[in-house]
């Protein structure tokens, strides 16, 4: 047989289960109801109880200001109701003057509350405003990026097939001219349309970065991925390439994207280099929990303070001479780390070289770190030649 601790405690526990169906706020009309309800108990309690008047009188302008908190009625039933309860008060406090249980002064209340009433109608109007314009001006700048994603990617889609005819056409006739001065015009003719293809190519990935299925996520292992990588840079200028710090962690990504963000960090790092200058990628997994980094590192030029924030903005190059890329690399950078839920990071100091990384989210499993050697010896600093140089 239950104890009367155990029933209480049961009936205790009932109750808390129907609050949370209930759920705050509660379905409008619910809400209404029961303040009606609360209100009338409240108008019959100042008729049954003179001299007490106001505590039933407070808790319906009080309980009617709440409601109206949480509701923001439309201006009319507002009016409508405030006319009810400023009547029906009046009334009560009206006949218990006339019974002489309270003083005329008592009917100055009723103005008075209702003035409070509408100083907080005037607030909630206001807030109800800001809250409708925000989520305009919100919807609005969502459907302009819906808009100029669309754009870059039709844009992107329709220059690529001219581009590629051009090229073509163009590499014909370079393989079949012999003057020097139309080899040169050509070979300029070849390198802006290269430049254009690389340009519809990046607007085609950063336009479609946000897209739900901009990644095919798989797992890669990051030292393997930058061997392959530097393997594939190193005859393509004439750098001291090498390897730094390799971990043996594996991530899950997109292999192609991750690439092509590798890709654009190297050819900054060409860029903004020269022969003999000195570009590292690394690979650093800190510990359990912390976000895995590759870095690429150079010895070049730098990249002036005033420049710096703006190197990951489209169209914007990281030197204040005329652009030699095409602006869309970093950004590029940018758009793959924050769709894989990463970022990207720069360090630069003109005269001595820029540092990026590139920060992807931690595996979920245990980490098998690989740490450097110490600075200056072979495995770290790789061979003069520009071979790769590894820890063995």
């Amino acid at each position: 047989m239950p104890t009367a601790d155990g029933g209480l405690a049961e009936r205790i526990w009932g109750l808390g289960r129907f609050a949370i169906r209930l759920s705050w706020p509660f379905r409008p009309a619910l809400l209404d109801a029961m303040w009606a309800a609360f209100s009338a108990v409240n108008l019959v309690a100042i008729f049954a109880f003179a001299g007490w008047e106001t505590v039933p009188f407070h808790f319906i302008w009080i309980s009617f200001t709440l409601v109206y908190g949480f509701r923001t009625w439309a201006p009319r039933p507002t009016l409508a109701v405030l006319g009810v309860v400023m009547a029906t008060t009046g009334a009560a406090i009206g006949v218990d003057v006339a019974r002489g249980a309270e003083s005329v002064a008592e009917l100055t209340e009723v103005p008075l509350m209702a003035a409070m009433f509408l100083a907080m109608v005037w607030h909630a109007r206001r807030k109800l405003t800001a809250e409708q314009e925000s989520r305009r001006f919100g919807e609005e700048n969502a459907r302009l990026l819906a808009t100029q994603r669309r754009f870059l990617q039709d844009a992107s889609h329709q220059l690529r097939t001219p581009i590629t005819i051009a090229l073509g056409h163009a590499e014909l006739l370079a393989g079949g001219l012999t003057g020097h001065q139309e080899g040169h015009d050509i070979e300029v003719v070849l390198g802006e349309l290269n430049r254009l293809r690389r340009i519809a190519e990046r607007l085609l990935v950063i336009a479609a970065a946000e897209g739900p299925e901009f990644l095919q996520p798989e797992a890669v292992e990051l030292d393997g991925f930058t061997m392959e990588i530097l393997r594939r840079w190193r005859p393509t200028a004439d750098r001291r390439w090498q390897l730094g710090r390799l971990d043996k962690v594996t991530v899950q990504a997109d292999r192609e994207r991750l690439g092509l963000a590798v890709d654009a960090l190297l050819e900054n790092a060409v860029r903004h280099t020269a022969s003999g200058d000195v570009i590292k990628l690394s690979v650093v997994a800190v510990g359990y929990g912390l976000p895995v980094r590759m870095i690429v590192a150079d010895t070049g030029q730098g990249i002036p303070a005033e420049l710096l924030r703006h190197v990951f903005d489209r169209f914007r190059s990281g030197d204040s001479g005329p652009p030699r890329g095409t602006g869309l690399g970093l950004a590029l950078v940018n758009a793959v780390a924050r769709a894989h839920g990463g970022d990207v990071l720069v360090q630069s100091t003109p005269g001595q070289g820029s540092e990026f990384e590139l920060l992807l989210p931690a595996p979920a499993g245990p980490l098998e770190l690989m740490p450097g050697p110490a600075p200056g010896t072979p495995a770290e600093a790789g061979t003069a030649d520009g071979r790769l140089a590894r820890k063995p």
